[in-house]
C-alpha cells in the first residue's frame, strides 16, 4: 500500500472510531511502528489529527480542531437537524452570513430553499455549491485559504466584513463552557467576530457534545447571540447553568 493510501485509511479509521492505536496500525498495514509514526506526524502537521501517547485522536483539544475533511463526514443527522432549525430564522430577501465549518456547509446548501437571498460567506464548500445558483446573490469573501478549515481567513476577510451588513449571521463553535463560546484558532475567531459585528441578529450553532469544553480562545459571550441551536439536550448540570443565566436553547428535532 502506498503512503497516501495508508494515510487515507488512517483518516477513515479516525472517522469511524475517533482514535487509533499505534501498534494496531502497524499490524494492520504490516509496516514498522516508525513508519506509522511518520504517517501520524505528517497528518498532524496537516492538521488532520492530534497525536497522543500510543496513537492519535481527532477529538478536539484546547488548541486542536480536526480537519474539515474529517468533520464533514461526522454527525450528519445532527447537522441536518440544526440546519433545518436555523433555516426557520431566514426569510426570502434577507442578507445572510454563514461562517466556516462543515455544519455551516450543510446550512449553506439548505438556504437554496429560501431564495432569493444574498449570502455572504468565507466557507469554500458553500461557495462551490452555490455559485451560479439562480436567486442567490453570492458574496464570496476573499483572504488566505485554509485547507484545514476549507475557508478564507485573515485581514482581507475581516476588512471585507467590516464593509458589509447582514440581517443574520450563523456562527458555529467547537466548544461551549459556562457563559462563553470558544475556538482554538485565532484567525477563525476574528472572522467569526467580524461576522457578528456586521449582523443585526446572531445565531450560534453547536453540537450538544461540545458543551462543557473549552478551547484556547474565548470567542464570544453566549448572551451575544439572539438564538442558540443544538441537536440534543445537554447534560442536566449544563442545562441548569443555562437556566440560571437565562440562556435559552433551541433543540433541533431529528427526523425519524
Amino acid at each position: 500500500m502506498k503512503r497516501e493510501e495508508r494515510q487515507q485509511s488512517i483518516i477513515n479509521l479516525l472517522v469511524e472510531s475517533k482514535t487509533v492505536d499505534l501498534d494496531d496500525l502497524a499490524d494492520r498495514f504490516t509496516v514498522s511502528k516508525m513508519t506509522i509514526h511518520r504517517d501520524l506526524d505528517e497528518l498532524e502537521q496537516a492538521g488532520v489529527l492530534r497525536k497522543v501517547r500510543g496513537g492519535a485522536t481527532i477529538d478536539a483539544g484546547t488548541q486542536f480542531e480536526s480537519d474539515f475533511r474529517i468533520r464533514e463526514r461526522q454527525g450528519n443527522e445532527a447537522k441536518i437537524a440544526m440546519a433545518r432549525a436555523a433555516l426557520s430564522l431566514v426569510e426570502p430577501g434577507m442578507t445572510v452570513m454563514v461562517n466556516d465549518g462543515s455544519m455551516a456547509a450543510v446550512l449553506g446548501e439548505m438556504l437554496l430553499h429560501k431564495r432569493p437571498l444574498t449570502l455572504i460567506t468565507n466557507n469554500a464548500a458553500i461557495m462551490e455549491r452555490l455559485k451560479g445558483e439562480s436567486g442567490i446573490t453570492l458574496i464570496a469573501l476573499g483572504g488566505i485559504y485554509s485547507p484545514k478549515f476549507n475557508a478564507f481567513l485573515g485581514v482581507v476577510t475581516e476588512e471585507a466584513l467590516f464593509r458589509l451588513r447582514a440581517d443574520i449571521a450563523f456562527i458555529s463553535t467547537p466548544a461551549v463552557s459556562g457563559r462563553l463560546a470558544y475556538h482554538m484558532d485565532d484567525n477563525v475567531v476574528r472572522a467569526k467576530r467580524a461576522m457578528m459585528s456586521s449582523a443585526t441578529r446572531k445565531c450560534l450553532l453547536v453540537n450538544h457534545q461540545r458543551f462543557g469544553h473549552t478551547a484556547l480562545h474565548a470567542m464570544a459571550e453566549l448572551a451575544d447571540f439572539d438564538a442558540i441551536i443544538t441537536d440534543s439536550a445537554p447534560g442536566v448540570a449544563v442545562q441548569e447553568e443555562f437556566d440560571r443565566q437565562g440562556i435559552r436553547l433551541t433543540i433541533a428535532a431529528t427526523q425519524e
